[in-house]
């Protein structure tokens, strides 16, 4: 197992955003959290992440206790967050915005290596546009460069929140895409997503968090034949 989320609660002040929730994640697949708006869906990632920590439970890492570690130390291991809204540096270039998320390297040209061999593999746009201002980027390119961005930290686990939100439904597919072909090198990722369909069909097992509890976990496929799935996040 690669990470196991063990009976967490997160608090914000004193109201409870996720409660009790348990929730593993094997080497090399991708898991999806799917569920309304203010379920508790990009608490759970913050939690993993370091940037909000549990009130009370367990989050392990390779076995390694994490939850009460600070972000850098938690991408340190081998975790990187795509976050939502993708928060680029409008000012700063695309090549400046990726090199950013090789801040904890110190092997320069293995940087190089995956910046080239990675990067600009999978988001070929980015190297075009590498001295271009990411303020300038179209809403799709700029996901893309929040996605090379934790990949040049060069994770293992990838935390990745609502990565098709505002994008349009070609570039939805694209994204989707990619991110299969990121698992496919190895790459593990948990999603947060709020196009269930396309979360439930990259996914190999899903969890339906409602109000800061979990209310159906299993394999995507039979959560997305699942009626009440249907009725509430299928549109059918």
């Amino acid at each position: 197992m690669l990470l196991e989320i063990k009976d967490i609660t997160v608090h914000y002040y004193k109201v409870p955003a996720v409660r009790n929730i348990s929730i593993t994640v094997e080497d090399g697949e991708i898991v999806t959290l799917i569920g309304s708006n203010g379920a508790g869906k990009s608490t759970t990632l913050r939690a993993v992440s370091g940037l909000k920590h549990p009130t009370t439970g367990e989050i392990r890492y390779k076995g390694q206790r994490i939850d009460k570690l600070p972000p850098h130390a938690i991408n340190a291991l081998g975790i990187a967050m795509v976050p939502e809204g993708r928060r680029v540096f409008p000012q700063m270039t695309v090549l400046e915005n990726l090199l950013m998320g090789a801040f904890l390297r110190r092997d320069k040209n293995e940087i190089q290596k995956n910046l080239e061999g990675v990067v600009y593999r999978h988001f070929p746009c980015l190297k075009e546009r590498r001295r271009q201002a990411a303020g300038t980027l179209s809403g799709g390119e700029q996901q893309m460069l929040a996605m090379g961005r934790a990949l040049m930290s060069a994770p293992k686990l990838i935390l990745m929140d609502e990565p098709s939100l505002g994008l349009s439904p070609i570039m939805c597919g694209e994204i989707g895409k990619i991110i299969k072909d990121i698992q496919t090198e190895g790459k593990t990722v948990i999603l947060v997503e709020q196009n269930a369909r396309l979360a439930l069909a990259l996914a190999q097992h899903a969890y339906v968090i409602e109000s800061g509890d979990i209310t159906l976990s299993g394999p995507a496929k039979e959560l997305s034949k699942n009626d009440d799935v249907k009725k509430a996040y299928l549109g059918g």
